[in-house]
């Protein structure tokens, strides 16, 4: 049985989260109020955290600026990263889901074999094989489908479904079979609605690879028209002389979309870590 913490170690621990919440929440409130003031005063230390000066100048700034067939339009590269974001994770939650299944619920020769290749793949960076993949597919550049393709097929997002299919009880799929449902059908019917916690985990953790994702567009795009936003910024921070306030304007437009997705997610995410805590 388990000790009930005394107030002393209780206020110790709220203490500590407190302050590494605090370390994770400074640079995000220094890029929001930052990107509210004039540009000589973004760069001013502890200062910046003061909120003097306030002001959407930025924002429209960047918009405005982000508005020509010369400069490329914002919220066509926004739009072009989302519809990359909802490809990868809309393709990779059912490819990684069902490839786990498969490697986790149905017995067929060869499983061990696949799925200990899976766990290996986990341990390759992409950097390694960026360039390989880069002349591979050289002749597909400046194509979106091509900046989606290769993050479809995940090792830990099959690794993640793996583990928490596994924690689902056999005897509800037994049950199942007796009823007459197949595979298919206990999967999509089943396992998909008890496992809405992987599904939300492994959603926000492709968005925010899928979201940042840098090396692969600097090496496959040339053409603006086709730039998602994260390439753009870069872009962007390139002008001289450089305008820090725009700059961390362009920075929140960049976090929102991750901001809402999390929100959105938030209650199943934290269901499944609490689980795998638990579990763990």
């Amino acid at each position: 049985m388990g000790t009930t913490p005394t107030p002393l170690r209780r206020f110790m621990d709220y203490a500590v989260l407190s302050v590494l919440a605090l370390a994770f929440v400074l640079p995000v409130i220094y890029l929001f109020l930052g990107s509210l003031k004039p540009s000589d005063e973004v760069l001013g230390g502890l200062s910046g955290f003061l909120p003097t000066n306030l002001s959407l100048d930025n924002y429209s700034a960047v918009l405005s600026s982000l508005n020509s067939d010369s400069t490329g339009y914002f919220w066509r590269f926004m739009g072009i990263s989302l519809l990359l974001a909802f490809v990868v994770v809309t393709g990779g939650l059912f490819v990684n889901s069902m490839a786990a299944y498969g490697l986790s619920r149905l017995k067929w020769r060869g499983r061990e074999a696949v799925f200990t290749l899976i766990l290996l793949l986990m341990l390759v960076p992409f950097e390694s094989v960026a360039v390989p993949l880069f002349y591979m597919f050289n002749d597909q550049r400046n194509t979106l489908y091509i900046l989606a393709l290769p993050f479809i097929a995940n090792a830990f997002s099959v690794y993640q479904f793996h583990t928490f299919f596994r924690t689902i009880p056999p005897s509800i799929e037994e049950a199942a079979r007796i009823d007459g449902a197949g595979p298919w059908r206990t999967f999509f019917a089943i396992i998909v609605p008890m496992s809405k916690p992987a599904f939300a985990s492994v959603a926000i953790l492709t968005f925010l690879i899928q979201w940042g994702s840098f090396l692969w567009p600097v090496l496959m795009v040339s053409d603006p028209s086709v730039r998602p936003l994260p390439l753009e910024m870069s872009v962007f921070q390139g002008q001289q002389p450089p305008d820090w306030g725009q700059i961390l304007a362009f920075g929140v437009l960049l976090v929102l979309p991750v901001l809402v997705v999390f929100a959105f997610f938030q209650r199943w995410f934290v269901q499944g870590v609490a689980s795998s805590a638990v579990k763990g």
